[in-house]
């Protein structure tokens, strides 16, 4: 159902995880733990999946933000829990409120700040990659919460692979050249982005130790039995998601 990165299971306080589409209840195409409510599942499905969700991790649905992500960097500092819109990066300080992102190729990034007890759910996908929304979410961090990128620990969670993410032309000249390969191979040249990369250097241009970031191994078109993937499988599929928060005492 889902993983806890391990660069956060040494802090007790923190739930932070990233789900995998297994252990829900949706059919094809979004078998089976589709938890994404703007898609073409049946709303009860994907209803019943993200209560099997929070619950597995002894938190309310209540507490849960959600937003319809837009593909671009606005970025939201939460002070109440409810499902917005127009944003793909949120961040709080908030005990008790948990920030999530949903994906199927996009990269998901969560941040704990562990000094101020603040923290960060962005969706990067490669519109919001180009337009520096990781190294904004961090930049607002700082101006929101006095943070500072060396008490920073992130997760670049699971997305399309550097192998399997062909673009353009005019999305690869959008990207330096670190962050895509040419391969000339074939009839006509390929271009391949990594989103990942793409992200750890923005973190790291940011000053985020190396050592305080982990990175996914996993990649949502190799290893498409536990994860969705909008391209794999042509837009017909379900959405995975990626939670952090800080839990203190219960709440209602």
């Amino acid at each position: 159902m889902y993983i806890k990165p391990k660069i956060f299971q040494q802090f007790p306080e923190l739930i932070a995880v990233e789900s995998n589409r297994k252990g829900g209840i949706s059919n094809l195409p979004h078998l089976s733990l589709n938890l994404g409510l703007f898609t073409n599942d049946k709303p009860e499905n994907v209803q019943e999946n993200q209560e099997r969700f929070f619950e597995s991790l002894g938190i309310k649905k209540s507490r849960v933000v959600q937003s319809f992500q837009v593909h671009k960097d606005k970025i939201l500092k939460v002070t109440r829990s409810k499902i917005y819109e127009g944003y793909d990066a949120m961040i709080t300080e908030n005990a008790n409120t948990f920030l999530s992102v949903t994906t199927a190729d996009c990269t998901p990034i969560l941040i704990y700040d562990t000094k101020n007890q603040a923290v960060a759910a962005i969706h990067a996908g490669w519109k919001g990659t180009v337009l520096d929304i990781t190294a904004k979410t961090i930049q607002r961090m700082k101006e929101e919460f006095q943070t500072h990128p060396r008490d920073c620990y992130v997760y670049v969670g699971t997305c399309i692979d550097e192998s399997s993410f062909e673009v353009g032309e005019d999305v690869a000249a959008l990207f330096t050249y670190d962050l895509k390969k040419l391969d000339k191979s074939g009839r006509k040249p390929k271009f391949y982005v990594d989103l990942k990369k793409a992200n750890v250097s923005q973190l790291l241009k940011c000053g985020v130790p190396e050592n305080q970031i982990e990175v996914s191994s996993f990649s949502t078109v190799l290893n498409n039995d536990a994860y969705f993937s909008h391209r794999k499988e042509k837009g017909k599929t379900g959405r995975m998601m990626a939670l952090i928060g800080i839990r203190k005492e219960k709440v209602a």
